[in-house]
């Protein structure tokens, strides 16, 4: 038997928003300008779906829908260099087989054409040619599931074409401008190793191997420089954060780029052109302009002296951090997206040959900012010394001091939520959260942590995490809820965890590792037996494990190993659990399958454990469509509510 928890006075001060707010589809988002500069691209709702849309910017023309999803929203699109043709990339209910279509933006009542029409293939790393003019390349595993071939696509035809078959897994090939081929693999022992292939004999010539232990999973970026000569990347060589370097690509050798004395290069945040690169190039000729780090905020070094003018008369446009950003061939039209945590993704046309800017859309303009929370830094101490960059979001209405690390002494001590970002190699970071913006206006305190594995911090604070599943990454979760509980802010007795992923895992370990800590838990597509998720994962992705799964926690197929394994699993702790559990999961998800969650689910049960299940046939790892991101966020709400006493849209019970 639970305890329900009567909303407290101090959560009731602020308007409620509705949760649809937060969690309907944006109006418009991602825009990329064309090539020529004419038009944007966007994503905005057609039947309920993110759908591909073109707006005139020289004309009061309306915008028009050249792409037509009802069952799947687009979140991946691309302008080719010929103004007539764009592609995007579209999977099947989550399962996350991407496939290439192509639309005819001279012909939009055409229906798009899917260019890599495969069973059960996807595409990855779909990029101009190096070498064919109106060409891409792409990686494409039609002819063996474990093994990603290296193809051109000719875009107006259609055409594929082979450019190399790849013998092993684990690796992929790259095109170098003069037409040469470099090999990217990963060795037994797991160092990331670049080779260059001669194209007479082929024959692969070994350029630099990187070591695994630094970069688990790859090295990023990689990007041939415009001369061919080169390629930039990023290097930890005998240091703990990394620097942007050029890699010779005859000698081997790296010369130092661009570097940061204390922030990491910023490989985190995804745009709709499918790239997390930090680096700002020239999209006419490739030249490298700027480079992204990111640490509490963004800081962008400007490499290009035009370029400085250019990003400094774009940040005057919004005090957030300069987010997607695209520009005509001649550099003079820009567009520009914000990122901001209580006024997201701002876009803005900037043209620097008059210096005359305009706004073009807010995605959510429903959304009134200074209803909103502010995400505020803080740096928590671990039990053992090292310090987890971490946000904390309060209430609006709380009044928070302008030291938010200083100890306060609220009327009523807030409800807590510890949200745990998934990776785990991956960080939380300043941006708008609609989950974390409800928590808040739902009355929780909200505590992000960048606990150790997580990168962006240096490979010290990643590698601190290896053996450390279910033990100090964990520890760092309960040492940041000490915190919060001794400065203050929130209440010790209703404290809940919430993840998706690897935070789902968090989640589980949580409530079956630690109940006294957690009233209640949640978990969003999480992992139960890590045996499992591991024996379950993608034949392609396996060779890599060498510097993930494997050496973080154990090859569940090695004796030691296993019961490493075993140990760190929650479903193996699964009668410790005690507290009420939520537990949603996409019937199609291929990282964390859907056995994952039947598992954990079904052992509670049989115990008669309160536990909620909400399984959505049309998703994978990650909820896409709006209504089943409504409808889990919906309950979600209603069961912090029922146990830490929070507010929900329908009243304080459900």
């Amino acid at each position: 038997m639970t305890t329900e928890i009567a909303p407290t006075p101090q959560t009731s001060a602020s308007t409620l928003i509705p949760l649809t707010d937060f969690f309907d589809s944006p109006t418009r988002i991602g825009a990329v300008i064309s090539p020529d500069g004419s038009r944007y691209a966007f994503l905005a709702p057609w039947h309920n779906r993110l759908n591909v849309w073109i707006q005139d910017l020289d004309s009061d023309a309306e915008p028009h829908c050249v792409t037509a999803d009802d069952n799947r929203s687009v979140s991946r699109f691309r302008w080719t260099d010929d103004p007539r043709w764009l592609l995007y990339q579209q999977d099947s209910n989550g399962d996350e087989n991407w496939h290439v279509y192509r639309v005819d933006l001279d012909d939009p009542a055409a229906p798009a054409v899917d260019l890599t029409p495969f069973p059960g293939a996807r595409t990855m790393s779909l990029e101009k040619s190096q070498v064919t003019p109106g060409a891409m390349t792409l990686l494409l595993n039609a002819r063996n599931a474990a093994e990603f071939d290296l193809y051109e696509l000719d875009v107006a035809s259609g055409e594929l074409t082979v450019l190399a078959e790849t013998t092993e897994p684990g690796g992929s090939w790259v095109q170098g401008r003069d037409g040469d081929l470099l090999w990217n693999g990963i060795t037994a022992d797991g160092d990331w190793q670049l080779s260059r292939r001669d194209a007479e004999t082929g024959d692969l010539a070994l350029l630099t191997s990187v070591p695994g232990i630094d970069h688990p999973m790859g090295v990023t970026p990689m990007q041939i420089t415009p001369d061919g000569t080169g390629m930039w990347m990023e290097s930890l060589r005998g240091t703990d954060l990394p620097r942007l370097v050029r890699l010779d690509l005859t000698t081997g050798e790296e010369t130092e780029v661009d570097s940061h004395p204390t922030l990491s290069l910023d490989s985190t945040r995804r745009a709709v052109t499918e790239t997390s690169s930090p680096l700002i190039l020239d999209r006419a000729t490739g030249d490298l302009l700027g480079v992204r780090y990111l640490g509490e905020r963004q800081v962008i070094h400007a490499l290009d002296p035009r370029f400085a003018d250019i990003l400094a008369n774009l940040e005057k446009l919004s005090d957030g951090d300069v987010g997607e950003l695209s520009s005509d061939t001649s550099g003079e039209k820009w567009i520009v997206s914000f990122v901001h945590d209580r006024d997201p993704g701002a876009t803005w046309l900037y043209d620097h040959a008059t210096g005359a800017s305009r706004l073009l859309f807010r995605p959510f303009p429903h959304l009134d900012p200074s209803a909103l929370s502010p995400m505020r830094p803080v740096t928590i101490p671990a039990r053992d010394g090292l310090d987890l960059p971490s946000y904390l979001t309060l209430p609006s209405d709380i009044p928070a001091p302008e030291d938010i690390q200083s100890t306060v002494d609220l009327d009523e001590r807030l409800p807590l939520v510890v949200l745990v970002h998934g990776g785990p190699w991956y960080r939380d970071a300043w941006n708008y959260s609609p989950i974390v913006q409800l928590l808040a206006n739902r009355g929780y305190a909200v505590l992000q942590v960048n606990f150790r594995g997580s990168i962006g911090y240096g490979k010290a604070h990643m590698q601190a995490a290896i053996g450390e599943f279910a033990g100090k990454m964990h520890d760092d979760l309960i040492d940041s809820v000490d915190w919060a509980v001794d400065h203050g802010y929130v209440d010790r007795e209703r404290v809940a965890i919430f993840g998706g992923s690897y935070g789902g895992y968090a989640a589980l370990v949580g409530a079956a590792f630690t109940p006294d800590v957690f009233a209640a838990a949640i978990d969003y597509v999480g992992i139960s037996n890590l045996a499992n998720l591991i024996r379950t994962q993608p034949v392609f992705v396996r060779p890599a494990f060498v510097n993930t799964w494997f050496r973080y926690i154990g090859d569940p197929d090695d004796p030691k190993g296993a019961a490493e394994v075993d140990a760190r699993s929650p479903i193996n702790r699964v009668d410790d659990i005690r507290n009420p559990l939520l537990v949603a999961q996409g019937a199609n998800d291929v990282r964390v399958v859907r056995e994952e969650s039947d598992l954990i689910v079904e052992a509670l049960r049989e115990r008669e454990v309160e536990v909620e299940y909400l399984v959505f046939d049309d998703e994978g790892h990650g909820f896409v469509n709006p209504e089943n991101s409504i409808a889990f966020y919906r309950a979600s709400e209603r069961f912090l509510a029922r146990h830490l006493g929070g507010r929900q849209e329908d009243g304080p019970q459900s």
